[in-house]
């Protein structure tokens, strides 16, 4: 067995990414009706690491911490069908805002602007309001409320009892869905089951 390395601190997010339609549109929303208004992009006409031609445009949104929201736009390679509206539990961007106050002020602002933001909706430890920005990804807008630690912490404390609980009860049906090789890998060196790539 290879000797374990201890692991380094994640400082946070340097990025998240994801395809956009056009960079203009995307950068009228997030910029104009979010307000994030420190962007920048890089053109590139290959793909770094593979050296396969698709020209596309790598966009970039600083936010207020210093971490960046970022997009790809490489019209070559992009099918049309995946710029229709996401399920949030398949996607979503989940941004603090830091009162309620203010996510009810930008919900005001973003309903200006003529984009459907609903809400808020109580989740007992965050408040949110939600849209879809132009490439079909739920935008959720949050803000803490005030036992939010507390109550995180309380979960925190329950919840090996609480995954171990939910596995025995998901289980079965994802054995049934899945197979037991897909949720049982855990590296590259488990047998994989048919059909499903070795890449971690």
């Amino acid at each position: 067995m290879a000797t374990q390395i201890e692991p380094r601190p994640i400082l946070g997010v340097h990025h998240a990414a994801y395809r956009c339609r056009d960079a203009q549109q995307t950068i009228w929303f997030y910029s104009e009706v979010l307000g994030l208004v420190d962007k920048t992009g890089i053109v590139l006409e290959e793909v770094t690491g593979t050296g396969e031609i698709d020209p596309y445009l790598h966009l970039f949104f600083r936010m207020g911490n210093g971490e960046y929201l970022a997009f790809f736009d490489a019209p070559g390679s992009a099918d049309p069908d995946w710029f229709k509206r996401k399920e949030s539990f398949d996607m979503h961007w989940a941004f603090e805002v830091g009162s309620e106050e203010d996510l009810l002020a930008m919900q005001q602002r973003i309903n200006s602007y003529g984009v459907s933001a609903v809400g808020p909706v109580d989740h007992g430890f965050v408040k949110s309001v939600y849209m879809y920005d132009p490439n079909g990804i739920q935008v959720e807008l949050t803000v803490r409320v005030k036992d939010h630690d507390a109550i995180l912490g309380d979960a925190t404390a329950k919840f090996d009892a609480a995954l171990a609980e939910w596995t025995a009860r998901t289980r079965p049906a994802k054995v049934a869905k899945f197979g037991a090789a897909a949720i049982d890998r855990r590296s590259r060196h488990t047998p994989q089951p048919e059909g499903v790539s070795r890449e971690v």
